[in-house]
């Protein structure tokens, strides 16, 4: 028996996202971009994503650029704005807790001139919307905080921090890979002009992503070619991958996200009734359905991934992007865990089909390896 409980990472695709893309195969041989027939077929088929993955963010179908995914979408907003906007300001502020996508970009924009500002959070993984208003000046021409963490699964205050943004005058954007499909997004009423998506990680196809651009804001094309997207984005579309993105929005049922976070509790009870010295990493209150970060005192995350690995259970040690690392979590370190501690930290994602059984085959294997390394065995 194998038990993938790294959905954070990826997910596995939906049978029904599957035969979506099987469906439209024929068109795969048409560019979308083409005037013949097939062409306009396989266009027909990515507006139709389009309007779907749009409707879901309360957006204009014609807000919403294709991408390959979170990342390339992430570095569109960061160095498309710093391009664009470097004649009003170069301030950007952002969290420590981001994405390496964004936290690398403004690296690079620091060498490029440009000013950052890292935002820190408190020991739940929260930014503090007053933080914002403080440190916006009229330098400052974009905000960046992560929708949901996607190591520890705590919620930000978006809703806060986009009134705080257009109040000022200033873009936000925020990173929705890890929460979209998962928890509300709208971008009229909470008042952001980018946002980041894929689709891999809601049981759609891997390397297809989007990004919402707001009407009227000022950004320059991360791509130049052909001119596909309204020139935002040039590049041959892939429609399988599109087609596979609308599906798997267009299937997402409520019931799951609710069944997902009754299995989350359920797991986190057990596991604090089973083993002493558990820590739950994150937000309590505000935490997403699926994402579990738990760290056991005295005991390796690496250590008991790779004991858990042996026994075919997936799990992680932290974001996909890092967890072959032997470094300790930014995320973690942010939220002021001594690295040491950090190291202790493993993530454990659950999808729509983990069921309770697997969970309770999970906890009494984690019991023994705990016991084990603290020698109570």
């Amino acid at each position: 028996m194998e038990i993938y409980l790294d959905n954070a990472a990826t997910s596995s695709l939906d049978p029904k996202v599957l035969e979506a893309m099987l469906s439209c195969q024929d068109l795969n041989m048409a560019n979308a971009s083409s005037f013949h027939k097939l062409g306009v077929k396989a266009a027909k088929a990515i507006e139709k994503a389009r309007e779907r993955i749009a409707q879901k963010i309360n957006a204009d179908p014609r807000e919403l650029i294709f991408t390959s995914g979170g990342t390339e979408s992430n570095n569109f907003v960061m160095k498309g704005v710093a391009s664009a906007n470097k004649g009003k300001g170069n301030h950007i502020i952002t969290s420590a807790i981001e994405h390496q996508s964004i936290i690398e970009v403004t690296h690079w924009l620091k060498r490029q001139g440009f000013e950052i500002t890292y935002l820190p959070v408190d020991r739940e993984g929260s930014v503090d919307p007053h933080d914002i208003e403080k440190e916006i000046k009229k330098e400052t021409i974009l905000v960046s905080i992560i929708h949901a963490n996607n190591e520890i699964g705590t919620i930000e205050p978006i809703d806060e921090i986009g009134e705080v943004c257009r109040r000022k005058g200033v873009y936000f954007h925020t990173d929705a890979c890890q929460s979209f499909a998962k928890i509300n997004l709208d971008v009229k009423k909470q008042n952001l002009d980018f946002v980041t998506l894929n689709a891999h990680k809601t049981h759609g196809p891997k390397g297809v992503g989007a990004l919402y651009i707001r009407r009227e804001v000022n950004i320059e094309p991360l791509l130049h070619g052909g001119g596909q997207e309204d020139g935002f984005r040039s590049g041959t579309y892939s429609t399988e991958g599109i087609v596979g993105f609308g599906k798997a929005v267009e299937i997402v049922d409520h019931a799951d996200i609710k069944s997902m976070s009754k299995l989350r509790d359920y797991f986190i009870q057990k596991i604090q009734n089973s083993v002493n010295d558990v820590i739950v990493n994150g937000c309590s209150e505000r935490r997403l359905c699926h994402i579990i970060n738990l760290r056991f005192s005295a005991v390796s995350g690496e250590l008991l991934a790779r004991n858990l690995n042996e026994k075919n259970i997936f799990i992680s040690t932290g974001s996909a992007c890092s967890s072959t690392k032997l470094t300790p979590s930014h995320v973690l370190l942010a939220m002021g865990l001594e690295p040491e501690l950090a190291k202790e930290a493993i993530r454990i994602s659950l999808s729509k089909w983990t069921t309770r059984q697997e969970l309770d085959f999970v906890v009494q294997n984690i019991i023994e390896i705990v016991q084990k390394e603290r020698g109570i065995l």
